[in-house]
């Protein structure tokens, strides 16, 4: 297997999530790509681990759904298709639907200036052509959505969606979406938000979602979709 630059050995913290994170980080960016075959000698000599705690860590991956356990073939990182790409973009927008409605309902003004600074960040990638930087402004905002809404549960559920997310994405690093499009978009919604408007709000999310699955789902001429 070839060695994948964004692993490195493990210290410190315990040896099982410090592993299963560093995983999940090389699956979201694509070094480690979905059908791949996660080699326990080859990753425990890269890490510096021993066989033990990678197991764990990769039996963590398999219970998240980002990685599958085939008998007598070994653990692979999952593939996703179209269904799953739908699948995953309705959770989210169910997911993110109950963060905003929470949010709503505490300070909506205190969560609209957090999204609004992850915006300028947006935006600033967008106008200096910086993709890399655009999309992680991009999952900042909707983490910091799913994180003002004080529920536990959710952030649970939505840092796992929000790993298939990137998964989809890195699979499809050959098409580039329309910067000031995601900018524009993601404006609406924070705008929404700060002015308390649920129906529109939701609505916003909801076509913001849908957009993602049609773009997803299109054929190869089809431009990437924001998150």
């Amino acid at each position: 297997m070839a060695e994948v630059k964004s692993l490195r050995p493990v210290k410190r913290e315990p040896a099982a999530i410090a592993i299963a994170s560093q995983l999940t980080q090389a699956i979201m960016d694509g070094s480690l790509p979905p059908g791949h075959q996660l080699g326990e000698a080859e990753l425990a000599a890269q890490l510096g681990v021993s066989r033990g705690p990678l197991r764990e860590a990769m039996q963590r991956l398999v219970q998240q759904g980002i990685a599958v356990s085939e008998p007598h073939r070994g653990v692979f990182v999952t593939k996703l298709d179209e269904d799953d790409v739908r699948d995953i973009y309705f959770a989210r927008s169910a997911m993110e639907a109950a963060a905003c409605r929470l949010v709503l309902r505490q300070d909506p003004q205190r969560t609209a200036d957090r999204l609004a600074k992850a915006h300028r960040a947006m935006a600033t990638a967008a106008r200096r052509g910086n993709m890399t930087a655009l999309s992680a402004a991009d999952m900042e905002l909707h983490q910091i959505l799913v994180a003002e809404s004080g529920s536990r549960r959710l952030a649970r559920i939505a840092e796992t969606l929000f790993v298939e997310t990137r998964m989809c994405l890195s699979a499809l690093t050959h098409r580039h979406p329309d910067p000031q499009a995601m900018v524009e978009e993601h404006a609406a919604i924070v705008e929404a938000l700060r002015a308390a408007d649920e129906p529109r709000l939701l609505t916003l999310l909801e076509a913001h979602m849908q957009d993602a699955v049609d773009r997803l789902t299109a054929g190869d001429d089809a431009e990437a979709v924001p998150s």
